[in-house]
């Protein structure tokens, strides 16, 4: 806390957004360290198929997507969402109880299941009470400020699984068992220390679900963007997939997501402050041109050098993205509207995710690793083409 006190104080951004970043940090600490193994082990222990691997995901955010709408719909009709963020926050760390005990594919589909419920949960109002926390002028930074530490998360995460599978010798088991230990510590930072951001919501009687279905043009288009990103960007488990064919050893395998996440965080915040500046067009034209690159490598990696390459490249389009997107959600919300269009957004790009998932494995298996990361160039390519002649669209 004192950390967090004393980088507060000398930021323009409220100490409610560096809690919640910190709170990101340690739950994907522990996400990352299960999830950069999983598929490993679900490939090497229970002899699970390319095709098994994608289903698994897409399922994974199926149901996540469910749970963020309906969490975004819920955030909006009781004016707060704390509440519901500490549930979600709570269903992932409880399963981390799961992996270190899944001795089926079943099992371990329970366990992300409660995982992806559990992230679908608290991302809208989380994302509502950044919003609700940081001035219009600096929304972009404060999304991006959120964002990197998530993926200073997502850097320190996979770093911690090698050590400890160094450690352990290989044993993916009691590596899963530590991931619990940052979970619990995300979700008592959560619980302890977080406040609701103070604000002056509309009465509750103004709030109808017909217009929380009713989102105006604004974030529809921002959706329809998302949502063609979503499908040229498949799961990071083909990437670490792609690590083996590339000639990495299992148990250096997750410091693929370690260099992924480095360039992710680096590039994150400096993204939001150029979108308060400069808007987003030019940013994610860039950041597409730097997922094409990273499909391109990484489909013809044969070698360490060219896979890393690749990780770094989409690092670089994960850190030019992914905040912006939802700054932008954000610019285009009424206040009272923000937790169902941030559930909107979440439900919208984890549909297509699902699509492309079980798509990119189905490739894998049919026609070899370098297939889906091919197609997902082409249509990253598209994407581009669509941006560029984009029109503004104002919100209603």
């Amino acid at each position: 806390m004192t950390i967090v006190a004393g980088l507060a104080a000398r930021s323009p951004i409220p100490a409610t957004v560096w809690l919640l970043g910190f709170v990101s940090l340690l739950m994907d600490v522990s996400s990352e360290m299960v999830q950069t193994l999983l598929p490993l082990y679900l490939a090497g222990g229970l002899g699970a198929s390319a095709l098994t691997i994608g289903f698994i995901e897409g399922v994974s955010v199926a149901i996540a997507t469910a749970a963020k709408f309906l969490s975004g719909i819920l955030a909006d009709w009781s004016g707060r969402s704390k509440p519901l963020a500490v549930l979600g926050y709570g269903l992932s760390a409880l399963s981390r109880l799961v992996f270190p005990l899944a001795t089926s594919i079943d099992l371990v589909v329970l366990g992300k299941a409660m995982d992806r419920v559990g992230k679908g949960i608290r991302g809208a109002p989380r994302d509502a009470m950044v919003a609700a926390a940081t001035p219009p002028a600096i929304r972009g930074a404060g999304f991006g400020l959120r964002k990197s530490l998530d993926a200073v998360g997502g850097f320190l995460g996979p770093i911690l699984a090698v050590v400890l599978m160094l450690a352990f010798l290989g044993d993916i088991n009691a590596v899963f068992w530590f991931a619990l230990l940052p979970a619990s510590l995300a979700l008592g930072l959560l619980v302890l220390f977080v406040r609701e951001p103070e604000t002056a919501p509309p009465p509750r009687k103004t709030f109808r679900l017909a217009q929380a279905m009713r989102l105006n043009r604004a974030i529809w288009s921002v959706l329809a963007l998302a949502s063609l990103i979503s499908l040229a960007r498949f799961s990071e488990a083909f990437v670490i997939l792609k690590a083996l064919d590339a000639g990495w050893a299992v148990s250096f395998v997750p410091l693929a997501m370690v260099i992924m996440h480095a360039f992710y965080g680096l590039a994150t915040y400096p993204a939001g402050r150029l979108f308060d500046r400069i808007g987003h067009r030019a940013l994610l034209i860039c950041s597409l041109g730097f997922l094409v690159a990273a499909h391109l490598t990484l489909g013809f990696a044969d070698n360490v050098g060219l896979f890393i390459l690749g990780t770094i490249l989409w690092g670089l389009h994960m850190g030019l993205s992914q905040g912006l997107l939802g700054a932008m959600i954000a610019a285009a919300t009424p206040d009272h509207l923000k937790g169902s269009a941030f559930g909107t957004f979440n439900l919208v790009t984890g549909a297509v995710m699902l699509a492309g998932n079980s798509a990119a494995g189905w490739l894998w298996q049919g026609w070899g690793s370098a297939t889906p990361f091919l197609v997902g160039a082409g249509i990253s390519v598209l994407a581009m083409g669509l941006l560029a002649f984009r029109r503004g669209t104002k919100p209603d």
